[in-house]
């Protein structure tokens, strides 16, 4: 039996972080088949999934490619469904309780459903409902001749009694999708030991859980890509089971229940460190598909502005080449391609604009964040600049950051606008500039968030 492994890149995820999480869920799936061959069983199904919308160039590549879109979850805290008894063993109403007692002999459980003759839900029967009636039967007994004839009639009728004369009502329903550990609080509290699960028309019983589902403390698998911060992390992280990360980013606060699978390397993209664990893996005979190729390369061209970052490497440069081979296209055409897809500038949300690729970062007891948006065509970006600084406002009030700084790279020119919001002074002191107030600060050759203006302001 197979357990399902999220992996996951981080919160407003960007190319890199989908792509990466999309090639290598399948790099370890393929790798698990081997396994299977070998010793007829699967450990874990890997599943890639995300934390937010499709960047406009991960959407056109998904559909240019034919790359199935990984599923959009909320957090990795545990849910109902994930501990749950699925499709309960069930009496109905009508049914006698001597049968309902054999039914839960026969199949070692304590309590069943009850349904009516069209299965709709009706309520719950369990051992000490049944046991209940058994001992109430005693008060036939006469304290003065202690009459037992009287006691084994009762039991003997009891036997007969239809379910419903005997089944709960009052029984706590919950919905699948509950976090678990709501559910548990509510279960604890509940004099029943059962709760039932219900589908969305509320009338079909879909699942069960009982206090010994809820003692199982139970932690989401889960493999992190391109992130390994938990302000970044999925929410829950903190109770998930973490089994690998893969990562270009620094080491941060990530804590794990064991030792794992932890690949950092100093290079421009999480998807050049996926492509070489498939090349790692040629002698098992997986080879990387051309739609997974060409997903990866797209990543490493967006995550290094074409090659072009300073964070890029000869690493990056080799994958690069060895992707393009692959999926059989020139470099440059196909990054036109791709930062052409950010077309519509002009009439994205302000809020997509700046959450888009942004990331939270400490500073002391403050928090700070770091927005960027890589574009050819910086002029039509800022016609929207009041619109822009508004939002920044916005943002950094309700949040509380200290600043809100927005980098509006130039793919072309190869450096960034600074459209900054909030303690301006520690943006001026960690670049020795002054950050206007209005038409942005020019930064040639600022590109890279991660090795070129985080770190500058962190060491501040």
């Amino acid at each position: 039996m197979s357990k399902n492994v999220y992996v996951v890149g981080h919160r407003n995820p960007d190319n890199d972080s989908i792509c990466s999480a999309v090639a290598y869920a399948y790099l370890k799936n393929e790798c698990a088949k081997n396994v299977l061959k070998e010793s007829k069983s699967i450990e874990y199904s890997y599943e890639p999934v995300r934390l937010g919308p499709l960047p406009p160039e991960t959407e056109w590549l998904f559909k240019k490619y034919k790359i199935p879109v990984p599923r959009a979850i909320r957090h990795v805290y545990g849910r109902v469904r994930d501990v749950m008894t699925r499709n309960p063993i069930c009496v109905r109403e009508d049914e006698t309780v001597m049968l309902a007692g054999k039914r839960m002999r026969k199949n070692n459980v304590k309590a069943l459903v009850v349904i009516d003759k069209k299965e709709r839900y009706k309520g719950l029967i369990s051992t000490r409902m049944i046991a209940n009636r058994y001992i109430s039967a005693t008060d036939k007994i006469d304290n003065k001749d202690g009459n037992i004839t009287k006691v084994a009639t009762d039991l003997i009728r009891s036997l007969d009694e239809k379910v419903n004369d005997l089944m709960e009502t009052d029984v706590l329903i919950l919905d699948d999708e509950d976090l678990l550990k709501d559910a548990t609080d509510k279960l604890l509290q509940n004099s029943l030991r059962e709760a039932v699960v219900l589908d969305d028309s509320g009338e079909k019983c879909i699942g069960i859980l009982t206090r010994s589902d809820v003692a199982r403390r139970l932690h989401k698998n889960v493999v992190l890509v391109d992130h390994n911060e938990t302000s970044q992390a999925a929410l829950g992280i903190d109770e998930a089971n973490i089994l690998e990360i893969v990562d270009h980013h620094r080491i941060a606060d990530i804590s794990t229940l064991n030792p794992i699978k932890f690949m950092n390397l100093p290079v421009g993209s999480t998807a050049s460190i996926v492509a070489s664990e498939f090349e790692n893996y040629k002698h098992s005979k997986i080879s990387i598909p051309k739609n997974l190729a060409a997903a990866l390369l797209s990543a490493i061209i967006t995550d290094t502005i074409i090659l072009n970052s300073p964070t890029t490497t000869a690493f990056d440069r080799r994958m690069a080449n060895y992707l393009s081979k692959i999926v059989g296209v020139d470099i440059k055409k196909f990054a036109y391609d791709i930062f052409s897809c950010r077309s519509g500038e002009d009439k994205i949300s302000v809020k997509n604009l700046i959450n888009a690729d942004s990331k939270e970062f400490q500073l002391g007891d403050q928090r700070v964040l770091i927005c960027q948006h890589e574009t050819i065509n910086v002029k039509k970006i800022m016609k929207r600049e009041v619109e822009i600084r508004r939002y920044m406002k916005q943002l950094r009030r309700d949040l509380e950051y200290e600043f809100v700084l927005f980098m509006l790279t130039d793919i072309i020119k190869q450096g960034s606008l600074f459209i900054a919001v909030g303690n301006l002074d520690i943006i001026n002191r960690s670049f020795n500039i002054k950050c206007k107030k209005s038409g942005g600060s020019w930064m040639p050759h600022i590109v890279s968030r991660k090795l070129q203006v985080a770190p500058k302001i962190l060491s501040t």
